[in-house]
């Protein structure tokens, strides 16, 4: 069985590697090398990596390394985890690498958000190449438990199952299972919202864009975090990259919904990469005194201005029922209302919920899976625990073929697609929340 006591992790300095570095040393009480181009970083991402899952005592198991000493790190393990930028040559260069000395029997993986595994898993010689598979694992993975395995046409599905069995029992990640396609399951459903957002934001650029459109998309719908506040915090130079991928390598039918808006690839431009940066879609302001001061991109300005706290009537409706604990009350109020801001608030649930389980259906296993990706790897209330939540008070089917555009209802079978009575093991009471 996989219980590997020493892991090398590659690109260690970085926020998700030294997280990762965290998992392997405190759940699976590994000894774990962290590799980054400079040993000074090492060294800091170690200290950050104990914070990150505070476990200071795990200090002790985190090793700082440069790249001069991967092969040595390499042969000595038997997990090795690649947590480089999403960028397919850098990938390519370092498990070319890490190929040239992984031992026989040692598991290899990367982290990559949705790049081709089984391209990857070529960079390995004949012999290893079977060892090899992505452990994608969401951002911070102490607090998000998602862990999506990949296998290539390569891989040794013995050692998968066994891999499998390690991520959960031993790390306490909730696997799910995904096919070799771009950005894999949570992803594909989860940046498709996002860039969605932010495309609806320069349609409505007039009525406030950024913070306009994630007021309609907060918590009261389901989220901990509305969307574009969401890819300011991934970072925007990652939502391009996850994006563009996507958009260069698939075809299905919300495709251009994959197109990155030309304000974002603007910020890119100038390092406003969002909240690692210190501004993006969102800039915080500090005054000596203290106080906190949030501002936003006004995408047809082009400047940062205040945050505007948007009152909507129906939001402030359906909250009140919220906190009443009358969530069926609430999501009438939605599906009810007249007014712009509940139209586009409504339609934008309802493709999420034909999206997830279209996608579902193509890049899993099993449909339940797109439940487990959108809770424990975005917090959203998952597809099916949203079914039931209208369920209760309309005809789902009805409703989403009247107020979806005929493009959608044309491309994909809504009877089919939310035909599958799947009861979730997710409450999405948990989700609407009156924020």
């Amino acid at each position: 069985m996989i219980y590997p006591k020493t892991i090398t992790v590659v690109g260690a300095n970085g926020t998700m590697g030294a997280n990762v570095s965290a998992i392997f040393a405190s759940f699976g009480n590994a000894r774990v090398y962290m590799v980054s181009r400079d040993k000074e970083k090492s060294k800091k991402a170690a200290i950050k990596s104990a914070k990150s899952v505070k476990a200071d005592a795990i200090t002790a198991n985190l090793i700082a390394a440069d790249y001069s000493m991967l092969a040595d790190c390499v042969k000595s393990s038997d997990l090795v985890f690649e947590s480089a930028a999403e960028n397919l040559d850098l990938k390519i260069e370092l498990h070319t690498k890490i190929g040239q000395s992984l031992k026989k029997g040692a598991v290899a993986c990367t982290g990559s958000s949705g790049l081709s595994i089984t391209r990857l898993a070529e960079c390995y010689p004949e012999e290893t190449r079977s060892q090899f598979f992505g452990v994608h694992m969401f951002n911070p993975p102490y607090q998000l438990t998602l862990c999506e395995l990949t296998a290539s046409p390569y891989s040794d599905m013995a050692m998968y199952a066994e891999l499998k069995e390690y991520l959960t029992n031993t790390l306490f990640r909730t696997v799910a299972e995904s096919k070799d396609l771009p950005a894999f399951l949570g992803n594909r459903i989860g940046f498709y919202v996002m860039n969605e957002a932010l495309q609806y934001a320069e349609r409505y650029q007039d009525n406030g864009g950024i913070d306009y459109i994630d007021s309609l998309l907060g918590p009261f719908t389901g989220r901990t975090m509305p969307p574009i506040t969401t890819a300011d915090f991934v970072g925007l130079d990652v939502h391009k990259a996850i994006v563009d991928n996507i958009y260069e390598n698939t075809n299905d039918y919300v495709h251009n919904k994959f197109v990155l808006p030309e304000y974002v690839q603007k910020l890119i431009d100038q390092k406003k990469l969002g909240r690692k940066t210190g501004e993006g879609l969102y800039k915080l302001i500090k005054n000596d005194s203290g106080d906190k001061r949030m501002m936003v991109y006004d995408i047809k300005l082009g400047i940062y201005r205040d945050e505007i706290k948007y009152t909507f009537p129906f939001a402030l409706q359906m909250k009140q029922y919220l906190r009443d604990g009358d969530y069926d009350d609430a999501i009438r109020v939605l599906i009810n209302n007249k007014s712009q801001e509940a139209d586009i608030c409504l339609r934008f649930l309802l493709r999420y919920i034909v999206y997830a389980l279209y996608t579902a259906e193509h890049v899993g296993y099993d449909l339940r899976v797109a439940d487990d990706v959108m809770a424990t790897g975005f917090t959203w209330c998952p597809p099916f625990a949203m079914m039931e939540a209208f369920t209760r008070v309309c005809d789902l089917g009805q409703l989403m073929k009247d107020r979806l555009k005929p493009e959608i209802v044309n491309a994909v079978d809504i009877d089919h697609i939310i035909g599958e009575q799947i009861k979730s093991k997710y409450d999405y009471r948990i989700y609407f929340k009156a924020k």
